[in-house]
């Protein structure tokens, strides 16, 4: 029993919890910092209209054909992964199959019993 003659025999004291932290206050902001800061937001949002009037692009006539053609052949890939579901393309469809011919061996599934 000696070695608890040292420990403390007080409650648990929490924070935010009892008459202890009662006492803190949050701050109040004043009205200047917040006329101040509607005044920058308001700067910085006409620079950014200026800025945005400025922007040429920069592209080649070929970049742009090539970025169209990207968007169209994304926007394909999309509609027809769209037209099918899951359960579609694996039952029915022989992609599926055809899919997984194509897969080297490594992705077949290992054998388990070594006596076979």
């Amino acid at each position: 029993m000696a070695e608890y003659a040292t420990a403390q025999k007080s409650v648990l004291k929490l924070k935010g919890v009892g008459a202890v932290s009662a006492g803190k206050k949050k701050k109040k902001k004043d009205k200047e910092s917040k006329h101040r800061l509607e005044q920058v937001v308001t700067n910085q949002d006409d620079e950014d209209v200026k800025t945005k009037k400025a922007y040429v692009d920069k592209r080649t006539p070929a970049q742009m054909a090539f970025d169209k053609m990207q968007e169209k052949r994304q926007m394909e890939r999309i509609l027809n992964k769209a037209s099918k579901t899951h359960k579609h393309r694996v039952e029915a469809s022989p992609d599926f199959n055809r899919h997984l011919d194509t897969l080297t061996e490594h992705y077949d599934i290992p054998k388990v019993s070594w006596t076979k």
